[in-house]
């Protein structure tokens, strides 16, 4: 049985971004070669509004099958790992990715399994160091656990490619080898498609063109990868944000309201003194000089205390952080703002009570 996806989307610059490719996964056995990854990519290629497309293991950000690696002539003592996707020779193009030094694979590498590989610079920095990985070898050994095991599954470096993410939106990118997917079967594959305009007018395109070389494929799964990433990657981040954002809502409300309760408590106690100050001609600036003095020196004692609780839970909040520091002072500063906004709204009324108090009215309140 082959169980199929497929998911599309419009091309877009750069590696990875949020919409890529269009992708169909199956899972296939029994020869390494089958005519579904052999027969269909042409066919997809040939379609109009088809940038590019590739066969692959898994489906970006969550690329790559772990494996420890070893290198020939490089010690070490601890454990080396990466991460490897067995692909076909279009996985740059339809991926956006660069490759900076070397080539990427070719179809003649692709079509007679031979042991080539490419890595992502990650992988250089980490375990060559200033050496040149061309030329060197690289050894996969999860390849000697497959169904299909591949023995001795030592590869040539024939190029180095950009990085892109391969384990979710949120982590570096960890070091990678593309390898023909050729070399192994028993494994899931996937056709990822560029497309050029509309992804969802090339889907049923897509589905006829695989359906055409094996009528059995079942299609699990459609989509564009935006859609992929929604469900996968951006709905835990979404969820947690309405739900900080619906506390901080309440929390700032509250500080409203507490203010309100405090200032028009202190108004209500100085009346007498209002009084004295009305009917001594004092005008109504200095009133409201005289409640907004008294509701700063609140908010800058409330925000002095708020910030350096804020600065004691960072910890416990990075890990709920994406593409911001915990330190951030952005953040920080507009928090405050938003905090010292509210507090100067919510004095309004008692402060507006306290310009219209009467002087006779006032003075009779002792």
């Amino acid at each position: 049985m082959k169980i199929c996806m497929l998911v599309m989307c419009r091309a877009t610059e750069g590696a990875l971004a949020d919409n890529v490719c269009d992708r169909a996964l199956y899972r296939r056995s029994g020869p390494v070669r089958e005519p579904i990854s052999q027969a269909a990519l042409p066919r997809i290629q040939a379609l109009p509004g088809v940038i590019a497309a590739t066969e692959t293991s898994t489906l970006p950000p969550y690329g790559g099958i772990g494996t420890e690696v070893r290198i020939p002539g490089k010690t070490h003592t601890e454990r080396w790992d990466a991460l490897f996707q067995l692909v076909s020779e279009g996985y740059a193009d339809t991926l956006g990715l660069r490759i900076t030094r070397g080539r990427m694979l070719n179809s003649a590498e692709v079509t007679a399994a031979r042991r080539v590989a490419v890595v992502n610079q990650t992988l250089v920095d980490r375990y060559f160091g200033g050496d040149d990985p061309i030329g060197q070898h690289i050894e996969l050994s999860m390849l000697k656990t497959f169904e299909m095991p591949v023995p001795d599954p030592l590869f040539e470096i024939i190029g180095v490619m950009s990085d892109a993410k391969n384990q979710g939106l949120e982590d570096p990118p960890r070091p990678e080898v593309l390898v023909p997917y050729s070399v192994a079967g028993g494994f899931f594959r996937g056709v990822m498609v560029r497309t050029a305009g509309d992804p969802a007018a090339l889907m049923n395109s897509v589905r006829r063109e695989i359906w055409a070389v094996d009528r059995g494929a079942a299609l699990a799964d459609s989509g564009t990868l935006e859609e992929y990433l929604a469900r996968f990657s951006y709905a835990a981040p979404r969820f947690s944000l309405t739900l900080l954002s619906v506390f901080a809502g309440v929390g700032l409300v509250l500080v409203a309201i507490g203010v309100y309760s405090v200032i028009a408590y202190a108004v209500s106690r100085q009346i007498h003194e209002i009084g004295i100050h009305m009917a001594l001609e004092t005008q109504q600036q200095d009133i409201l000089r005289l409640v907004l003095r008294m509701t700063l020196r609140l908010v800058k004692i409330g925000l002095a205390l708020g910030l350096a609780g804020s600065f004691a839970v960072t910890r416990l909040l990075a890990s709920q952080l994406w593409g911001v520091s915990p330190h951030d002072p952005a953040t920080f500063v507009s928090v405050a703002a938003a905090v010292a906004l509210a507090a100067l709204v919510a004095c309004y009324f008692p402060a507006r009570r306290a310009m219209n108090v009467a002087p006779i009215v006032a003075l009779r309140q002792e």
